[in-house]
């Protein structure tokens, strides 16, 4: 049993890509469910969800842990807290205790995905092709999230300007991007440094897609000689070392 359930976790087997695909998606699962929940009112069927949820991700957890061989350095990833908050923000209902906010969190296992990288090199041209796009998008909309989440849950009480998700999200979209039209601030000390976080890694991050976006087209081909992994579609040389290159190039034969 043991070796069967490691070979879904770490194997390469068809049937293991397909399981990891299938966390993969229900990751995305758990992340629409916080954001559509979160502007309706607590009912009974949501609080079932949340504990359904809440249970599948501690048993994916304590499988992981598991199956870890190296358990003590398993603590000192920032995934694993998050997994743990996320945890504790979809079991507190139960006992009425008040870590909802903790579940923006959530999004943050999202980097155990990553694990999948070279999978979905092989099985998508499209995600081949724009892996940089793909993964600044990724970046940029976790933090989007985890700083909406964490404005609404800290401003919501105190500041009338912010009553729901959708004004934390707009605040959160109108400073990183620098439009900043002012209709919306926030209060407080806590406030302002969030403002603050938000202005710093939100528009570094804003800024990284804006360049993988609109930057000339590069392939991924490690140079053998000095290790330069971006290249020219069309390059013939290492622009770094002068190293001839090899591309593969995709077309019609």
């Amino acid at each position: 049993m043991l070796e069967k359930i490691r070979s879904l976790y770490e194997g390469e087997t068809p049937q293991a890509h397909r399981f990891r695909y299938a966390v993969l998606a229900f990751d995305f699962v758990t992340i629409f469910f916080v954001i559509a929940t979160s502007f309706f009112p607590r009912t009974l069927a949501v609080e079932i969800a949340d504990a359904i949820f809440g249970l599948l991700i501690l048993l994916d957890f304590f499988i992981r842990f598991w199956l870890e061989t190296e358990k003590g350095r398993m603590w000192l990833r920032l995934a694993t807290w998050a997994d743990i908050a996320a945890v504790l923000s979809f079991l507190a209902p139960i006992a009425g205790e008040g870590f909802g906010f903790l579940r923006i969190l959530r999004t943050l296992r999202l980097l155990h995905t990553y694990q999948l990288l070279s999978r979905l090199r092989q099985d998508f041209k499209f995600f081949r092709e724009n892996e940089d796009v793909v993964l600044a998008s990724i970046n940029l909309g976790v933090f989007l999230f985890v700083m909406t989440g964490l404005i609404y849950a800290t401003q919501e009480a105190v500041n009338p300007l912010i009553g729901n998700y959708a004004d934390a999200l707009y605040f959160t979209v109108t400073t990183l991007t620098t439009t900043g039209f002012g209709d919306i601030t926030l209060t407080g000390p806590w406030g302002r440094m969030l403002s603050v976080g938000v202005m710093i890694f939100g528009v570094t991050l804003f800024l990284r897609l804006l360049q993988v976006l609109f930057r000339p087209s590069k392939v991924r081909h490690e140079c053998e000689v000095c290790g330069l992994v971006l290249h020219d579609a069309d390059a013939v040389h290492c622009k770094h070392c002068g190293t001839v290159l090899h591309i593969r190039t995709e077309g019609d034969v």
